[in-house]
């Protein structure tokens, strides 16, 4: 048994594929080469404050996303396997030690197992997930787990989860896990910035933390369940951008309400209006609450319809998950021998 090689995997002809035609500077990227990064643009207040968001229109389109789209069996495990290389596997407790990290690392460089793998057919693709995102804390160790791999080492930082450390502390943190390996380091903003309105804050605050990583790429972390309305994730997003975000990400799956899809539908389209505007794409993280497959493949389908089969990539799109990896492999075990096997066969650490 075999199912189409990752490069190949499409969804089913009902769901239209929308084709952006490259970064929009210089010549058309091919799907799989990564992005010119993010350089940033002067804030645009006047696009920030005239930006509006009709919640009723964005629930009914959401609404007919998994309603009318489907990808059913070897196409749904190839989405599936897209799923985990797009994974920024993740521990963030309070009670994580160096095993478990090198555990969950263990696992990002090999996220099937291997009688899987095999009868998929797929063992030439050299599956891993996208990235491993830990605390400060355990970054030199995951590092130092993942020699070789050529996953890279995400750390979250700036005062996570709520972001209200003193400036300068948040500052050294960046520095810190850019030091320590980190190549991707995931920033929380001050969500009073937004609350207040006060754009030029947030700008200013999102551009020393750029300036700060250097060549490690950054993922400005919204906290939308905070951000009180849609209208306010929208204007947050355009402005995070225009800092020089690489991405920008729903949450930190701290909140009490974090990635769902009208959310995932606005931030899409300021990623989309900000492409069109200023010509450099930017990534797309969900996190927090995304636990199963079909959640996953819900979250693909978005991503296609409304910015295009190069998002569907790593460089373009990561989830942030901890416990999706272990429903992706049941339900590829399911695809290949047609039982659904207990939990505990697909373990994380």
């Amino acid at each position: 048994m075999s199912v189409t090689p990752l490069h190949a995997a499409r969804p089913t002809r009902r769901v239209e594929s929308a084709q952006p035609d490259g970064s929009g500077r210089g010549a058309p990227l091919t799907p799989d080469q990564p992005p010119e990064r993010n350089l940033g643009t002067a804030l645009d207040l006047a696009l920030v404050r005239s930006t509006r968001v009709n919640r009723s229109a964005v629930e009914r389109r959401v609404a007919s996303l998994p309603a009318r789209r489907t990808v059913k069996k070897e196409w749904q495990a190839a989405w599936l396997l897209r799923v985990i290389s797009c994974m920024d596997l993740t521990t963030l407790s309070g009670d994580d030690t160096p095993s478990n990290v090198k555990r969950l690392c263990a696992k990002a460089r090999h996220p099937l197992r291997h009688e899987i793998v095999e009868t998929l057919g797929v063992a030439d693709l050299g599956l891993t997930v996208g990235a491993v995102c830990v605390y400060h804390e355990y970054v030199a160790t995951a590092v130092q787990a993942l020699a070789g791999s050529g996953i890279p080492v995400a750390a979250v930082s700036t005062g996570f989860p709520a972001g209200l450390s003193p400036f300068a502390q948040r500052l050294d943190e960046v520095h810190a896990s850019v030091a320590a390996g980190a190549r991707e380091i995931d920033i929380v903003i001050t969500r009073a910035h937004v609350l207040r309105g006060d754009w030029q804050a947030l700008y200013d605050e999102v551009r020393a933390f750029r300036d700060a990583c250097g060549e490690a790429h950054m993922k400005s972390i919204l906290g939308v369940g905070e951000l009180a309305t849609l209208t306010n994730v929208a204007r947050a997003s355009l402005v995070a951008m225009m800092a020089g975000s690489d991405f920008i990400k729903t949450s930190t799956g701290k909140e009490t309400s974090n990635a769902t899809l009208p959310v995932g539908l606005v931030m899409t389209r300021m990623i989309r209006e900000y492409e069109t505007r200023a010509g450099y794409e930017v990534g797309f993280k969900p996190a927090g609450g995304i636990r199963t497959a079909k959640q996953a493949i819900d979250w693909m389908i978005l991503m296609k319809e409304e910015l295009g089969d190069r998002w569907l990539r790593p460089h373009l799109f990561r989830f942030g998950a901890s416990g999706l990896l272990t429903d992706v492999e049941r339900q590829l075990e399911h695809f290949v021998t047609g039982r659904y096997a207990a939990a505990h066969r697909q373990p994380m650490v």
